[in-house]
């Protein structure tokens, strides 16, 4: 071990990853164990999708394409900007990468000096501290629990600047609570962002069409916010196109470029054959995935009204993503001083979950409901059966 660097031996592995992995261990080993843990959409990619990449095979796009994205593509994301976001990126001005998580990574390396400051309001989702750290900016993370439905207020965002800060990383809807800006609640940290024209923003909109009836907003689509914002979204979420890496950015061209030129030296472009699909995906829209959503709504209500049997168990149904982010505080005690210890009970139970402090808040867990009905009763019941007996002990 004495080889490797600082740098890499001081960034962890997502909890996210390693709660399924434990999971999975499990499962290999013959235990019944139903994951909640991953942030992923059982759906698999519409056939619609997969037509359009069959049809990249076959239409040989198999050689090196452009760092940034094929040009068609950027241009269908172009679209898709104006369409749902009032928008106005130019393809010049678009990277494709490999998923969102790339594309935060590429921007967060373009803007972030060693020992500049960088807000990430908590709950957050894991990798935006582990990238800030990697690089040696300095976290700033403003809190936001359940009693302020997980939304920092303007007065918190004020505080939390200071002169060295560079960047403010958020997600709306969130990962892991669910939480969405409204557009009056944007509006309140913009007013507090024109104050501080140093400080630029990574808005992470990769839920945007997982959402229950509250209007998604983007905060590049404010007067005066545009030059400063890159908008992050992807397909993995929307489109149950994890296992294809597809993400990309909007940004002013300058910051585009820069992304480009980080990207050109890690990985070059992303997969010929996804894009070819992702072409698919981006002009079909939302309303070809709605049925997804349908079916999240109904699987929202049902674990809701299993957990809220647990009596000290604390949570708002979400309005966006597909997670419960639940106050477990409640159950702490001497033999339970985490959530982490709470979730590993959970898990012997038969419930793989993620705790809180993966995601900036302690005492909270989150539990993901993009599994089916069955398995989300019997989650359900296993997570009411521990709690019960964690606390008559």
């Amino acid at each position: 071990m004495l080889f490797l660097s600082n740098r890499v031996k001081s960034l962890a592995v997502p909890m996210t990853i390693e709660m399924t992995k434990k999971s999975r261990e499990l499962q290999e080993a013959g235990h019944d164990i139903i994951s909640l843990s991953l942030g992923e959409p059982d759906f698999d990619t519409p056939d619609f999708i997969k037509t359009s990449g069959k049809r990249g095979i076959d239409e040989n796009y198999s050689h090196y394409m452009p760092v940034p994205g094929y040009l068609d593509l950027r241009q269908a994301i172009s679209e898709k900007f104006k369409r749902d976001n009032n928008l106005s990126y130019q393809p010049n001005q678009i990277i494709v990468s490999t998923g969102a998580k790339q594309s935060i990574a590429n921007i967060v390396l373009a803007i972030v000096n060693q020992g500049d400051d960088v807000i990430i309001p908590a709950p957050y989702w894991v990798s935006y501290a582990d990238l800030v750290k990697f690089i040696g900016g300095n976290i700033v993370s403003p809190k936001a629990g359940l009693d302020q439905g997980f939304k920092i207020t303007p007065a918190q965002l004020e505080d939390s600047i200071t002169k060295k800060t560079k960047l403010m990383i958020f997600s709306s809807p969130n990962n892991p609570s669910g939480a969405m800006y409204s557009e009056d609640e944007l509006k309140s940290l913009v007013i507090v962002l024109k104050k501080h024209p140093q400080v630029w923003v990574i808005s992470d909109e990769i839920y945007e069409y997982i959402s229950y009836g509250e209007k998604h907003v983007s905060m590049a689509s404010f007067e005066g916010m545009k030059d400063r914002v890159a908008t992050v979204n992807g397909l993995s979420k929307g489109f149950a196109m994890t296992g294809w890496r597809i993400g990309f950015m909007g940004a002013p061209e300058t910051l585009a470029r820069a992304c480009e030129k980080i990207q050109s030296q890690f990985t070059s472009g992303a997969s010929s054959i996804a894009q070819r699909a992702a072409i698919a995906a981006v002009l079909a829209g939302p309303e070809k995935v709605s049925y997804m959503v349908e079916d999240f709504t109904i699987r929202r209500k049902i674990l809701a009204n299993i957990l809220n049997k647990a009596k000290y168990l604390n949570f708002i149904e979400p309005a966006g993503a597909f997670y419960l982010f639940v106050d477990a505080s409640n159950y702490l005690n001497e033999n339970y001083k985490t959530a982490s210890d709470l979730c590993m009970a959970i898990l012997d139970g038969g419930v793989a979950s993620v705790p809180g402090e993966a995601f900036g808040l302690d005492g909270y867990i989150r539990f993901s409901y993009a599994a089916s009905e069955e398995n989300l009763k019997k989650a359900g019941e296993r997570i009411i059966t521990t709690l019960l007996s964690i606390k008559s002990n």
